[in-house]
């Protein structure tokens, strides 16, 4: 254990220390909440009729949709053939194990990735990921959503007219990690993140950026097949 600790204060002193960051938190909270008000009036762009590939073969992007109105696509970033797949993708999508809430918003959330659908769902079953995923390997669809093959990772949402889709909002980098839950939780604890780019007292616990991060391998250990245990 770290010798770093937080300097110990009375309750009253620490209540006060307490209040003055919520301050800044609900300050924050508002602010996000603006940032959501001007995202939901974004203007929109209508898209052509692109064509992936799913579980059963070829699918229209609108028939994604599955009958709702909105949609989220993560587009995770694929290396073909290779045994493991992008650590920091798999272990982000590896949190969505519960989506049904989305079916009262009238939405769906979904993986597409470039690599071809069978070595897409082998994938999917090895790392006991619970999504659903599709492939644009075929298809221009990713490289026009800023998710070229070879390219980064990233998230765009739809919203579907009849069988017209439009394009509403678009994020990547650590625009992603308001959908994570887990720096949510990482970033309320007295060490926080511990990695060396972090603003954090003197000797507080450091190291190499990603380092802390689950990868590919020990989310199959987690998730899979019993026998990746």
């Amino acid at each position: 254990m770290p010798d770093a600790l937080p300097p110990k204060v009375d309750h009253r002193t620490w209540r006060a220390a307490l209040e003055d960051l919520r301050k800044r938190e609900k300050a924050a909270t508002r602010e996000l909440d603006a940032i959501a008000a001007q995202r939901r009036r974004l203007p929109m762009v209508e898209l052509p009729d692109y064509t992936l590939m799913g579980a059963d073969g070829p699918i229209r992007l609108v028939e994604v949709f599955e009958g709702r109105s909105q949609l989220i696509v993560y587009h995770h970033m694929w290396s073909n053939g290779a045994t493991w797949q992008c650590g920091g993708c798999t272990g982000f999508t590896s949190q969505f194990t519960r989506l049904e809430f989305l079916d009262s918003y009238d939405a769906r959330f979904v993986i597409v990735t470039n690599g071809p659908i069978h070595e897409a769902l082998a994938y999917k079953q090895k790392v006991g990921n619970r999504m659903q995923w599709y492939s644009s390997a075929e298809s221009p669809f990713a490289a026009d959503m800023d998710a070229p093959s070879g390219g980064g990772f990233g998230v765009n949402v739809f919203l579907r007219d009849g069988d017209t889709v439009y394009r509403t909002w678009h994020t990547n980098g650590r625009g992603t990690e308001q959908l994570s839950h887990t720096f949510g939780l990482i970033d309320i604890l007295p060490w926080g993140r511990q990695e060396e780019w972090l603003d954090s007292p003197e000797g507080w616990p450091s190291r190499p950026t990603y380092s802390g991060w689950l990868d590919s391998p020990d989310i199959a250990r987690a998730y899979g097949p019993e026998d990746n245990a």
